[in-house]
Parts: structure tokens; sequence; C-alpha cells
């Protein structure tokens, strides 16, 4: 295999890459496939966030302890992640992927629904395992079909803006859970009964609004072969991925943090009030922000640059935390970074995955993706929850910065060229 030297292709990509553009043919980003697949994550993100929301609620009336509600999530994001990986490589062989992505949308939407009506821990497992396993089916197809939809130049456009969406959905998730918790007289089963109304909209919305492109190029790779052909750059972004992930904690830990702060001050009440009234800044960040490194992206002459910037917003992000400050203005400041680079990482992660891999392999590419960031929520989960438990809060940002600060080192090395069409 002939290998360039790098600063020659750093130097030349621009060229490169604006001839390429220049000989595909003009399409507008903004079409009904970018709106049809931004509103459905919008709808399916709205209905199983109102269901995550009342879970734990609904397996202690059902006699279901803390144990069943880890096993249930743990097993759920297990399967998963695996199936995306298989999905990824599967999709990518498919004729037409959209019937595929209609069915699995339709069958979360089902399966979450079914929630409602059960009556043991084993019922919600199953249930919601059957959930999980669509939504990782679904994921890299998803992905593959909005890049196809739009040009290469608008990739971070056409990301941000689904990644936006879906955290609006988060957004009002719990408060439409707080307000069916109200009218239905905390009738668990009622309230996830209704999750089946944005679950299936969003069904509708995909099947309605997204237009498949037909001359979209398709394999016959076998699954390592698919694998051993990703593009080496992209290697490289799937280990940054991978480093960074390692260090990116559940950012539920956020709230555990604010509320020992603020309690000597506000009390435990006032206190987790506090604390969850921070994580809605930070969604509010993280969907604002979506957008913006999206848009950023598209005008920068190395779409890195604003990934490697995402992953020292978190370096930042994890400083402050090791100080231990308790200032009220400190804790805003954490809870708008996290938020902040959660959207620049993920929208840019997509974008640049679009840009570096062949279109013809978007599904493997998406489905490896999501397996590595998968493998780091869990490396993160124990790495983060060890060293909190048994050294000290402290020592836990500390080595996350580290993980962080690598990530922003390997990023900004990362060989970006023309894209690949």
């Amino acid at each position: 295999m002939h290998i360039d030297n790098p600063n020659s292709r750093e130097s030349t990509a621009q060229p490169s890459r604006q001839s390429l553009l220049e000989k595909q043919p003009s399409r507008r980003w903004f079409n009904a496939t970018v709106v049809g697949i931004g509103l459905t994550s919008l709808l399916s993100d709205w209905s199983h966030e109102i269901a995550t929301a009342v879970l734990p609620a609904l397996l202690v009336s059902l006699g279901a302890g803390p144990g069943w509600l880890g096993a249930i999530e743990g097993v759920s994001d297990g399967l998963s992640s695996v199936t995306k990986l298989i999905s990824g490589h599967w999709t990518d062989r498919l004729r037409h992927r959209k019937p595929f992505v209609v069915s699995a949308y339709a069958i979360t939407a089902l399966a979450t629904g079914t929630i409602g009506f059960a009556a043991s821990g084993v019922q919600v497992l199953f249930a919601r395992t059957a959930a999980w396993l669509a939504r990782g089916v679904r994921n890299p197809a998803k992905k593959a079909l909005l890049a196809a939809s739009v040009p290469p130049e608008a990739y971070g456009r056409a990301f941000g803006l689904e990644r936006m969406m879906d955290t609006l959905g988060a957004i009002a998730a719990p408060v439409t859970a707080i307000w069916l918790l109200r009218v239905t007289g905390h009738n668990y089963h009622e309230v996830l009964l209704w999750t089946l109304v944005p679950g299936l909209a969003a069904a509708a919305a995909f099947g309605a609004l997204v237009r498949e492109r037909q001359d979209e190029p398709k394999t016959k790779q076998t699954f390592l072969a698919g694998l051993r052909g990703l593009p080496e750059s992209f290697r490289t972004l799937l280990v940054a991925a991978a480093i960074f992930g390692l260090g990116d904690f559940s950012h539920t830990l956020l709230i555990l943090y604010a509320t020992q702060k603020l309690t000597p001050s506000l009390g435990r009440g006032l206190a987790t009030s506090a604390a969850i009234g921070l994580y809605l800044v930070h969604n509010a960040f993280y969907a604002g922000f979506a957008y913006v490194a999206g848009w950023l992206s598209d005008r920068a002459s190395r779409r890195k640059i604003v990934l490697a910037g995402g992953f020292a917003i978190a370096a930042a992000m994890a400083t402050l935390l090791a100080s231990g400050s308790s200032l009220r203005s400190v804790l805003f400041l954490i809870f708008a970074l996290a938020g902040t680079f959660t959207g620049v990482v993920e929208a840019l992660e997509d974008s640049l995955t679009a840009w570096l891999v062949p279109r013809s392999q978007h599904g493997m590419a998406y489905g490896s993706l999501a397996a590595v960031n998968a493998l780091g929520d869990f490396g993160s989960s124990v790495l983060v929850g060890a060293l909190w438990t048994t050294v000290s809060p402290s020592t836990a940002f500390v080595a996350v910065g580290v993980l962080f600060a690598s990530a922003t080192v390997l990023a900004l090395g990362l060989r970006e060229t023309a894209p690949a069409l």
C-alpha cells in the first residue's frame, strides 16, 4: 500500500478537496430527509427518555430493587452495542435501508410501550432489551442515510442539527414525564403507554419524510474484510474516540457531584433540585452547540480542529472538577462546558466519519464508532467509579483530564484529506 508523506498530504489536501466537491452535483443540505431524520430523533428520544425517567419508580412498585435496574440497563446497552456493529456491516449490503429503519423505530416504540403492561422485573427486562436491540439495529443505517442525503461540505450542519433535535427531545421528556405523572395520578404503567405516541410518530416521520438515494454503492464484503477495509485515517479517529470515551463518564455523576457540593449551604432537598436544574443547563448547551460545532466544521479548513476543540473543552471541565470548587458560578460553568463538549464531539465524530469513509462503508463505519463509544462508556464508568470510591473524586477527574488531553493531541494529528466518496 502506498502511503503519502503526511506533510505533503496536509499541504495539498485543500485543493484536492475543493476539486472533488466541485465535481459533485449541487444539492441543498437542508432537505426533507435532514428534517425527517432530525424530527424522528427528537420524537424517538422524547419517547424513550420518558420511559427512562419513570423506569426506576416502576421497578420499585413491582418489588424489583436497584439490582434489577442495573441488570436491565446493562443487558440492554450491551446487546445494543453489539447489534450496532453487526447491523453496520449488514446495512452496507442492503439495497434499501429506509424500510429497515422504519421497522426498527416501530419495534422500539412498541417494545417501550409494552413495558406499561409489565407485572415483573423479568418482563421489563425483555421489553427494554427488545427496544434497545431495535435501537441498535437502526443506528448505523439512519446515519448512513443522513450522510447520503447531503453534500460532503454540509456534513457538519446535517449531523449537528440531528444531534440538536435529539437533545431537544431529551429536554422535553422529563417535563412531559412530570406532567403525565400528575395527570395519571402517578400511574407508571399508564405513563409508559403514553410513550407510544411520540415513539410511533417517530417511525411515521421517518417513513413520510426521508428519501433514500438509489445510486448509493453497495458492498458484498465479509464482516472481517469490511473492518480491515476501513481507511487508516478513520482508524485514527476510532483510537481518539476510544481514549476520549474512556474518560467520558456518565454525566449523571455531575448531578451527584453538584449535590454533594451544594448540600452544606442549601440542604439536601434544595441541593438536589439545584443539581437537576444544572443538568437542564447541560442539555441546553448540548443542544445549542451540536449545531454550532457542525456549522463551524463546515467552514473550517480542517474539521479535526473543531473536534480537538471539543476534546480540549472536556479537559478544561475535568480541571475544574479536580479543583473541588463548590462555588455556584464554577458549578454552572462545569455543566455548561460538559454540555458544550458533548454536542461538539458527537456532531464532529459523526460528520468526520462520513468525510473519511467511502459511502459504501458508512454502515460499517458508524457501527464501529458506536461499538468503540459503548466500550468507552463501560470503561469510563469502571475507571471513574473505582477512583472516586477508593482514592478521591479529584484523583478520578485528574485521570479523566489526562485522557481528554491525550485525545486532543491525537485528534490534531488526524490526517484529513479530500472527502471519501
